[in-house]
């Protein structure tokens, strides 16, 4: 009988985890299975975009998969039982069982509980959301406000690309700090010069109490008055895995070691969002693209390496720089530590802009094709009747 393995999740993280699982694994003795909502691979890191009106390449996951041994199935997961094994499907889709299960549900925006964000502000943590903000700007005419609240990577890309989009608009951004205080002083002071050049008011050391239909309400009782609000302060996990018995941390995402495996359900790996993984400095892993891909090739490696009974690889997972876009024209590359401290370096401009879309391309470049990027060495499983000798 084949090992099956179920990849719950298309995004970064699990496309890259599917694609290498089936470089590494013999299609005679494992059998791979995607599952995800949408039927194409969405381009999380570009959904600013897509909001102001531009329009992406689509990339259909059966397109994406043909002719790689992985089962593409559409469907949204329900829930996942971690003792049976099994993955229930939503909307009568029936249930799929697994010996091993790559976990890659990703999050979405989170609203920490503020009053009427959920009723009234937009947010781009996905596709249809995007979409819906698409709509609502198209709508909106010359003169009316915009307020994007929150100050990190998502805040500014968000806020910048809608006053380069629209000129005729009045574009704010309200952030709990300062404005990118996280980056070096050369990366700051182009923030910044960027900023006033799209004429964006900038509402510093500023919390949002509440969120109505005509704005929002600080910390300190001020009004800060918006046709259209997009909340951008935080991201959340999907429920999904609290609801098991899988052990998930205070935020909800599943607890790994440093091979991404669960530390309760050995059977069990997360990546991407999804995991509460340390890096290779031992330090909690961020949030992002630049922590999915990398943390997804490793489950990969090292679901590969226990079915065929070889050394497992090292965790190397570490962070180089962060990439921030201001429009279409502009950008920041943030050179950092390994783990994720600024370095006083920094490329900024049309340079970076170029830098940036480089990198975006190449990490929708390694979705679309997910058996080009290593060479191919599809290696057998051992059989179950023979004991498999890890090496941790």
């Amino acid at each position: 009988m084949k090992h099956r393995i179920v990849v719950l999740g298309a995004g970064y993280a699990g496309a890259n985890a599917a694609g290498r699982l089936a470089k590494r694994l013999h299609p005679a003795d494992t059998e791979i299975t995607l599952v995800n909502a949408d039927p194409e691979f969405v381009e999380r890191v570009r959904m600013h975009q897509l909001a102001t009106g531009q329009d992406l390449k689509p990339r259909a996951l059966t397109d994406v998969f043909a002719g790689t041994g992985v089962q593409v199935r559409i469907a949204r997961v329900a829930a996942v039982d971690a003792e049976r094994k099994t993955v229930a499907l939503a909307d009568g889709s029936g249930e799929i069982a697994y010996d091993t299960l790559v976990y890659a549900l990703g999050s979405t925006a989170a609203d920490h509980g503020v009053p009427g964000v959920a009723e009234h502000a937009h947010h781009i943590a996905g596709k249809q959301s995007a979409l819906r903000l698409r709509a609502r700007l198209a709508d909106l005419a010359a003169g009316g406000t915009v307020l994007v609240v929150g100050g990190g990577l998502t805040g500014i890309e968000a806020v910048t690309e809608i006053a380069e989009a629209r000129p005729d608009l009045e574009v704010a951004l309200a952030t709990r700090g300062g404005l990118g205080d996280w980056l070096s002083e050369k990366a700051r002071d182009h923030l910044r010069k960027a900023i006033d050049r799209l004429g964006i008011t900038v509402h510093e050391h500023t919390g949002v109490a509440s969120v109505g239909p005509d704005g929002a309400v600080t910390a300190d009782g001020r009004a800060i008055p918006a046709k259209v609000t997009v909340w951008t302060a935080g991201f959340a996990v999907h429920p999904i895995a609290a609801a098991t018995t899988l052990e998930v941390s205070a935020t909800g995402q599943i607890v790994v070691d440093e091979t991404m495996r669960s530390v309760s359900h050995p059977d069990v790996y997360a990546v991407g969002d999804a995991a509460f993984a340390p890096g290779a400095s031992g330090d909690t892993l961020r949030m992002s693209c630049a922590s999915g891909v990398p943390s997804a090739q490793l489950a990969a490696d090292v679901i590969a390496a226990r079915l065929t009974g070889r050394p497992i690889p090292p965790n190397k997972i570490g962070y180089t720089g962060q990439c921030v876009s201001l429009g279409r024209r502009d950008a920041i590359v943030q050179w950092v530590t390994p783990d994720d401290q600024p370095k006083p370096s920094a490329v900024t401009g049309k340079t970076a802009a170029r830098l940036k879309e480089m990198i975006c391309k190449t990490a929708a470049w390694s979705v679309s094709h997910p058996t080009s990027m290593l060479p191919t060495r599809r290696r057998h499983a051992i059989p179950a009747e023979e004991p498999v000798v890890i090496t941790a």
